[in-house]
């Protein structure tokens, strides 16, 4: 029996999912979570085999969650779910140590063979993300435009998150345990680092390179 951990923000969707896993007598949904950081602490209670994950959600998204739960060393296989195909987001996702990208648009029965994919430790990727993969081996200089992302911590990376889904510093420093001097502190270096000015260029920064759903 695979173990299953589903991780979607929007309950509809995350109740049609656990609807078709259900469906199957070789999958077993051990519970459900609304964001990344809520994977990675029901990852650490219910250990299960495969982690059924949404890129875009609050809090934490998919790949922050994946690149914590890789450097945890938690013993899970990682699927990813995604309305987008973006080349440079499908970089990320794999930079991340994730098994398997499966687009929303194709989810079915394609997901099933997914999940038994990931569970033996091999890696599925939905045709659109292996024709990125292959393109990508073949042409290897195309995927290397800069992330100015890459060179941010976690904490900055969750922050600045935070930040572009319109928390306060207040509301940051709850949710991080932080105090807000620390977090305004955070934002300052966001912004020299990043080389923007206010908070509207954060922001802008955070949909482009796609840690944030643009929604």
């Amino acid at each position: 029996m695979i173990r299953v951990l589903l991780v979607e923000d929007h309950t509809m969707v995350r109740a049609g999912l656990r609807a078709l896993l259900e469906r199957t007598k070789d999958i077993n949904v051990l519970g459900e979570a609304s964001n990344g950081q809520e994977a990675i602490d029901m990852t650490v209670e219910l250990k299960p085999d495969v982690l059924v994950m949404d890129i875009m959600m609050p809090r934490l998204n998919g790949i922050q969650a994946a690149e914590q739960i890789r450097d945890m060393k938690l013993s899970v296989n990682i699927l990813l779910l995604s309305m987008y195909s973006d080349e440079g987001l499908v970089h990320q996702a794999l930079q991340s140590g994730v098994k398997g990208y499966v687009l929303k648009t194709s989810v079915s029965e394609e997901l099933l063979w997914a999940i038994r994919t990931v569970s033996r430790g091999e890696t599925y990727l939905s045709a659109a993300i292996s024709s990125i993969v292959v393109e990508s081996a073949l042409h290897p200089n195309a995927l290397k435009t800069s992330d100015p992302l890459d060179d941010l911590s976690p904490r900055e990376k969750e922050i600045l998150q935070l930040i572009a889904e319109e928390h306060t510093s207040g509301d940051i420093g709850k949710i991080l345990f932080i105090s807000e001097k620390t977090v305004e502190k955070h934002r300052a270096s966001l912004m020299e680092k990043l080389h923007v000015h206010n908070l509207a260029g954060l922001v802008r920064l955070a949909i482009k390179y796609g840690l944030v759903d643009m929604d």
